[in-house]
Parts: structure tokens; C-alpha cells; sequence
């Protein structure tokens, strides 16, 4: 297999280790591979405000796809440069379908403004019940109307007790073909984007504005929210931590998060001068 003209990865259970670090032999691996003349996009579920300090540990990087591909983020000049929002609309008729479809469930919502870090407290809203899936809970809680009231790149649908999976299928034929429906967390968390919205849409965009097309590209991923990427893209690569629908649609399983399943795949195609420079280190170590 060639070198891949564009690298695009998940971030939680992909790139980062167990401890929410870029490991040293993966960011040597992803510079290495920048170096060579590839590039190198982020794509996650995540949304701006939590993308520098990944970006800091991989200083060759500097865009990111959020929001499962409705926010395309440069994290080096801090500035959203497109958002696909789900319309108002649309967000009360998922809340209230959510609603009937999962009795108790909590809702929230997240916003971009032009920078990660503007107006924070206004990027992500939740019902004053909503629990968290992360320990994290960087939310403001407010009545179902001010959630409601401005256009948002992602709604969220939590229920503790419950699977995601089991979640989906509740939802799906309440929702139809109203928002796109996935989860990266299996812990009763379904995320919601804009119809016709997910990472491989986001992907796609990014890929034609650098003139490639998916055969250019090889993505990684660990979640149901990294299917239709992995479908899309010329080579898909499953960490081996991945769910078992991702195995199932990838034409690659590499080695887990916690073992550099990324860099694993990225070495193939380090440059000489490193090979090189890694064999006379370990030449000069066994002597």
C-alpha cells in the first residue's frame, strides 16, 4: 500500500492512550509522516474547546473536525472556519421525540462560536437534570426553551442505566430521517447531527478543498460514530479496542490505543532518514 496524501484519526480510544495522552511513539510517528509532505486532520466527536490540548502534544497538526464532522476547526489560529448547525426546528422536535421515546432522559446541546474559547459558557447546554457521561461536566443548566433557542452543531440524548445501542433503536423510528444519530460513548449517550451530517461528509469536504478524493485517505477510529469514515475513506484501520461494528466495516485492525495501534500503521511510511537514524541507535545500543 502507498503512503496516504491525507492521515484523518479519532481522538478518545484512537490517537490518545487510556490516559488521554498522544504517546511519544505516536507523535513522532504523525510528525514524521507531516514531514514526509502528508497531511494530517483530526476527526472527532469532540467539540473545539477540547481539541488544544490534544493539538499541543502534536505541533504539526493544526486542523480538527468536530463534532462528528458538523465544526471544522484550526486550532492553530483558534478559529471555527464552518459549521453545519441542526436548525431550531428541528432540535424541539429530536427533544421532544427524545422524550417520548426515552421517558427520563436528559437533554443538552452544543454551540460553536468563532473561537474555542469564546463565550464559553454558552457552547454547551443541558436540562437541569442532564448527567454527564464524563467526570467532567462543563455544562450550564437551563429550561428546555433557552436550549432550544438557537440553532446547534450537535444535541445530545443521555440516559444513565441505559446501552447507546439500545438508545439508537428507540430513537430511530421516532426521529426518521430528521438528524443523523450515532454515539461514541456506550454508556447511554446518542448524539444527534444535522441530516446527511457525520465524519465521513466532514471528511470529504476537507479531503476536495486539498484536491484529493477518498482514495488518498486512510482513517482510524473506535466507535459506531467513526463508521461511515472508515466506509468512506480509500483505507480504513480499527483499533483493536474498537467496537465490534467498526471491525466490521474496516479493512484494517491495527493494535489497540494503548499500544500505538495509530503509530503502528503510520511507520510504514516513516521517512529513510528516521529508519536510518532508529537502526544506528539500536546498532550502537547492542553494541
Amino acid at each position: 500500500m502507498q503512503a496516504p496524501r491525507l492521515v484523518a484519526t479519532d481522538v478518545d480510544g484512537t490517537l490518545l492512550d487510556p490516559q488521554l495522552q498522544v504517546s511519544a511513539r505516536t507523535a513522532r510517528a504523525v510528525d514524521d509522516y507531516v514531514a514526509g509532505g502528508g497531511r494530517f486532520v483530526l476527526v472527532t466527536g469532540r467539540p473545539p474547546r477540547w481539541i488544544p490540548p490534544v493539538a499541543a502534544q502534536l505541533p504539526a497538526v493544526g486542523l480538527a473536525l468536530c463534532a462528528n464532522g458538523a465544526v471544522l476547526y484550526d486550532a492553530v489560529a483558534d478559529r471555527v472556519l464552518w459549521a453545519r448547525e441542526i436548525d431550531r426546528d428541528t432540535l424541539a422536535f429530536l427533544a421532544d421525540a427524545a422524550h417520548r421515546a426515552l421517558p427520563g432522559c436528559g437533554i443538552a446541546v452544543e454551540r460553536v462560536t468563532a473561537g474555542a474559547f469564546d463565550d464559553v459558557d454558552a457552547q454547551f447546554l443541558a436540562e437541569p437534570h442532564y448527567r454527564h457521561a464524563w467526570e467532567a461536566d462543563d455544562s450550564g443548566r437551563v429550561e428546555r426553551a433557552a436550549l432550544l433557542a438557537r440553532p446547534a452543531v450537535k444535541l445530545l440524548v443521555r440516559m444513565p442505566g441505559a446501552t447507546s445501542e439500545e438508545m439508537v433503536a428507540a430513537l430511530t423510528p421516532a426521529v426518521g430521517d430528521a438528524v443523523d444519530l450515532t454515539f461514541s460513548h456506550s454508556g447511554g449517550l446518542v448524539e444527534a447531527s444535522s441530516p446527511g451530517i457525520t465524519k465521513a461528509t466532514g471528511l470529504a469536504e476537507v479531503a476536495a478543498a486539498a484536491g484529493l478524493t477518498a482514495g488518498d485517505v486512510v482513517a482510524f477510529g473506535d466507535m459506531p460514530n467513526d463508521i461511515e469514515m472508515l466506509r468512506w475513506a480509500g483505507h480504513g484501520v480499527a483499533m483493536g479496542n474498537a467496537h465490534p461494528s467498526l471491525i466490521a466495516v474496516a479493512d484494517e485492525v491495527t493494535a489497540t490505543n494503548a499500544h500505538d495501534g495509530v503509530a503502528q500503521v503510520l511507520e510504514r511510511w516513516a521517512p529513510p532518514v528516521r529508519a536510518d537514524r532508529a537502526g544506528r541507535g539500536a546498532e550502537g545500543r547492542r553494541a
